[in-house]
């Protein structure tokens, strides 16, 4: 069995904190780790370090219940609590009551725990299994470049959970009643024994429901939904990257408390011409040696065209030009990024003889000696 990590240290405080201390360190804990507000593949890591402070904070919170800790340590709370005990009289609410509905305090914090099977309300007499919001989901879509500078639309074909629409969701045969369950007698939970103290669990008979379907519906089977494929129009803005993730709301499974959200992943194709640096997207292009040296206009693709650009005489290879706002938008609105352009100049294999007299002519005109090594390997290293 995992050793427990202590309270304070959990929720980072000292030992002589304040009940207002203890307060604000369990708050900025639990929104830094509330589920809502971290990645989708880190989910599940920080529900376990939600649920360690929100546990931390009904100890510490409750002056009986850490005074009892300061003296025995975890045993001395393990020994006299059973674990959905520890949470009763928990004041949870306080300390987000000025955020309004965000769900942190009250709806979360029992769904969280409800996936453990335990029953943190206070023991105020609520039977039957709490309402669930359905599954979040995740689906890759792939785009191109372009596509990623302009924005655009992709139709997603999901498949996911739907409520029955025959049994709207009970799992009973239309016309038909469940029966009280057998194992928990309506209750919902039953206790459980754990060595010298007792958890109130959701009973796994009827699943926290306190009734049993006795006729299950033809079309479901008695789940309450059935898998059904649906066509999604999903908008991706411009300036997305790999890695982007969009969020969908209420595109997820669907559950007696409405649905979930469904995630899109974007994955940008490599381009056969450019390659993107954050916002910024690069070329390279060849110029022959006689533009190099004397300068020219070129023609240069971008995302939206291709565009005129000038060579100013003696460019040197491996000199990089800017197009200003030709890159990739701001995803959060900012400007575009800029196209920049590699020049390498290329410098000829083979020279005719009358190419080769040329050169050698400029090269004494250059004051250059042509005589020993071939004046374009000069040539050639210069623009190396």
């Amino acid at each position: 069995m995992a050793t427990k990590q202590d309270y304070y240290e959990v929720l980072a405080v000292k030992k002589n904190a304040t009940l207002d201390e203890i307060r604000k360190a369990y708050r900025e804990a639990a929104l830094r780790y509330h589920p809502d507000r971290v990645p989708h593949e880190q989910k599940k890591e920080a529900e376990e370090k939600f649920k360690d402070i929100s546990e931390a904070y009904a100890v510490l919170s409750d002056a009986q219940k850490r005074a009892l800790y300061d003296q025995y340590g975890h045993s001395g709370i393990d020994q006299k609590y059973a674990y959905e005990d520890i949470f009763k009289g928990a004041d949870f609410s306080s300390v987000f009551q000025d955020l309004g509905d965000y769900g942190v305090g009250g709806g979360l914090f029992e769904e969280i725990f409800s996936d453990l099977g335990f029953d943190i309300s206070g023991g105020q007499g609520r039977t039957g299994k709490r309402p669930r919001r359905g599954h979040d989901l995740q689906v890759a879509v792939d785009i191109t470049l372009e596509e990623a500078a302009t924005g655009t639309e992709k139709t997603i074909v999901l498949p996911r959970y739907e409520i029955c629409a025959v049994c709207s969701g009970t799992g009973a045969k239309p016309g038909s009643k469940k029966i009280t369950c057998s194992q928990c007698r309506g209750q919902g939970r039953v206790v459980v024994s754990k060595g010298f103290f007792q958890v109130a669990q959701t009973c796994p008979r009827c699943g926290g429901e306190g009734s049993a379907i006795q006729t299950p519906c033809s079309e479901c089977r008695g789940e309450g939904r059935t898998k059904a494929t649906h066509k999604i129009k999903v908008k991706i803005p411009a300036g997305v990257d790999s890695g982007s993730q969009l969020r969908v709301r209420g595109e997820g499974e669907a559950g007696s408390a409405g649905r979930g959200d469904l995630y899109v992943v974007v994955e940008v194709r490599p381009h056969a011409v450019f390659k993107r640096h954050d916002n910024d997207i690069l070329i390279e292009t060849a110029i022959s040696l006689s533009k190099a040296i004397l300068g020219a206009e070129i023609e240069v693709p971008t995302l939206d065209g291709h565009v005129q650009m000038k060579i100013p005489p003696g460019t040197q290879s491996g000199r990089v030009f800017r197009l200003k706002e030709k890159g990739i938008p701001d995803v959060h609105g900012g400007g575009p990024g800029d196209e920049l352009v590699k020049v390498d100049v290329e410098i000829p294999i083979r020279l005719n003889n009358q190419q080769r007299r040329l050169i050698e002519e400029f090269a004494k005109l250059s004051g250059e000696d042509a005589s020993g090594s071939s004046f374009t390997d000069k040539i050639k290293r210069t623009f190396s």
